[in-house]
């Protein structure tokens, strides 16, 4: 279909037309800080789908830590986690599917950084849990108990490393990712997601966001046109560009703004639900 323009919230040019699908990243998107969906938040989920529009939790949380947003928000359908690597059920609690790192590019990927910079810890997000190096710090661990060892005793045998987790505790987020993406293209996916701390979040190749979200649409029967996406960060990048209408939001990344069409406001202003309100009534 061919679609006009209408401006996006902040003048933007995005696309007109059917909205059937709205994709939104959690943390500084549709969630506050502190993690808490607002009323209005939890109003416009449940208004898209009384008019029959798909939501799609799109983020880098791990599976385990969706349970809790899904009750406060009243979501049941699918979210992707883990930055596009597993595809959970929220209303049936189980994980569809999952798309993990090879042990052998896992080991590869941390020495080609180790050989480029000092002070690196890691640890592995997998189907069976947390586990993490044990110079690695912990900050968020949702509860969760821990295996710590070295890397190699980590990934054998393969525990399906959804996601792997490099922090350097001086330097910036930026300046880590730089390298990350330097040394590491062709044979893992890095990305970033958090503003304050120096972390990279690395994936198997050609897992992201949006392959998943574009996975997902096509299974639906939903165009990438009728497909609003919202985010804040790098790890949104390729989901903003490929939705037909990527929205990034106000005070995000600057490569999320320039990835997206328009802009919405900021998530404390509960920007994801100003937009899609428009979108539905439009």
């Amino acid at each position: 279909m061919t679609a006009a323009s209408t401006p996006a919230v902040d003048g933007a040019p995005v696309p007109t037309g059917r909205v059937r699908l709205v994709a939104s990243d959690l943390d500084g998107t549709l969630l506050a800080p502190g993690g808490l969906a607002s009323p209005r938040t939890v109003a416009v989920i449940a208004a898209c789908r009384a008019a029959g529009v798909h939501v799609v939790f799109v983020t880098g949380r791990p599976a385990v830590w969706l349970d809790p947003v899904a009750v406060q928000t009243g979501h049941t359908g699918t979210a992707i986690c883990a930055n596009g690597a597993v595809v959970y059920d929220a209303g049936r609690a189980v994980v569809v599917s999952a798309r993990g790192i090879a042990p052998a590019d896992a080991l590869e990927a941390v020495a080609r950084l180790r050989r480029r910079l000092d002070g690196l810890a890691v640890a592995v997000e997998t189907l069976a849990g947390f586990r993490r190096e044990p110079g690695y710090a912990v900050r968020h661990d949702g509860g969760r108990e821990t295996e710590v060892g070295e890397l190699a005793e980590l990934l054998d045998p393969d525990p399906v490393v959804v996601k792997m987790l490099v922090r350097r505790e001086r330097g910036t987020p930026q300046e880590l990712l730089d390298v990350a993406r330097a040394e590491l293209d062709g044979l893992v996916h890095p990305t970033h997601s958090g503003p304050e701390s120096p972390l990279v979040e690395i994936s198997a190749a050609g897992v992201s966001k949006a392959a998943a979200l574009a996975a997902h649409a096509a299974a639906l029967g939903v165009a990438r046109e009728d497909v609003a996406a919202f985010g804040d960060m790098p790890n949104d990048v390729e989901m903003l560009r490929w939705a037909g209408r990527g929205y990034a939001m106000t005070g995000g990344h600057p490569e999320a703004v320039a990835a997206a069409a328009g802009t919405a406001p900021p998530c404390v202003d509960d920007g994801v639900a100003q937009v899609v309100e428009g979108l539905l009534r439009g």
